[in-house]
């Protein structure tokens, strides 16, 4: 048996909304964007929450902030994201979510951000969450400075995100049929049938009825939002901390030694 891993979404699972809009509001407090690029984010934002996350929209934003970075220097946007993660992004993680990656972290198991959001927020955001990595979209670089067109991988979205992990797994001898992935999109649902332990969190409909006919488990955080500002565990923290609910001993026990 390899290692034990698990995989983590980032928009809607572990965060509301989308960490590139995050990102975008950073960006114009330090005069990066205009009114209307913040605006045209802004919309873009609006669609994402009432349509969940399609190829349309996620093309559509990539597109946008590619046509920004052309030209401005690596290290620059490495800077000022690392700042705005902590200032927008991780003060927004939902606290039941932190639970789940401290457990995996206390039983040995490697834990990984995997998102289509560019790799430089995601390894900071992973590094803020003390998680053993990230896998993002990267974007193509020359002479340190952004071209504004992505590396020959594209997006980590869908099938990529699936076979990025799948990559990841041959490299760090990781089983992943004892593995676990969290994610909210249906458009994760290769990435979720590649581990043996899928799990649906804050599912859009098309994730939570498939969920159910495979017989995945299905939580929901964005309800329990307000209680966890005040401490009070979710269902994760709940099966984690007490081993209540949801056959806790089996998705969250130690291997047999």
């Amino acid at each position: 048996m390899g290692q034990r891993a698990a995989f983590f979404d980032l928009d809607k699972t572990l965060i509301p909304g989308s960490s590139l809009f995050l990102l975008a509001r950073g960006m114009y407090a330090r005069d990066y964007y205009r009114v209307r690029d913040i605006a045209r984010f802004g919309w873009r934002q609006l669609r994402y929450r009432m349509s969940g996350e399609s190829d349309e929209s996620i093309d559509s934003t990539r597109d946008s902030t590619l046509d920004f970075v052309v030209g401005r220097p690596v290290q620059e946007l490495q800077e000022m994201g690392r700042e705005i993660v902590e200032e927008r992004i991780l003060p927004r993680v939902y606290e039941g979510i932190t639970k789940v990656i401290d457990h995996h972290r206390a039983v040995g198991d490697l834990t990984y951000l995997c998102t289509a959001s560019p790799i430089e927020l995601a390894e900071v955001v992973a590094e803020g969450l003390e998680m053993s990595g990230a896998l993002g979209t990267r974007a193509e670089v020359a002479d340190g400075r952004y071209t504004g067109r992505l590396s020959s991988d594209g997006i980590l979205h869908g099938e990529a995100k699936a076979a990025a992990v799948v990559a990841l797994a041959d490299r760090l001898d990781i089983d992943l049929s004892e593995s676990y992935a969290y994610s909210d999109s249906i458009n994760d649902l290769p990435l979720l049938e590649t581990v043996g332990h899928p799990i649906a969190v804050n599912p859009e409909i098309d994730l939570k009825r498939a969920a159910r006919e495979m017989g995945w488990p299905v939580y929901e955080l964005r309800t329990r939002r307000p209680l966890l500002l005040f401490g009070i565990p979710s269902a994760f923290a709940a099966a984690v901390l007490f081993g209540v609910g949801f056959t806790a001993g089996r998705w969250f026990g130690r291997r047999p030694v």
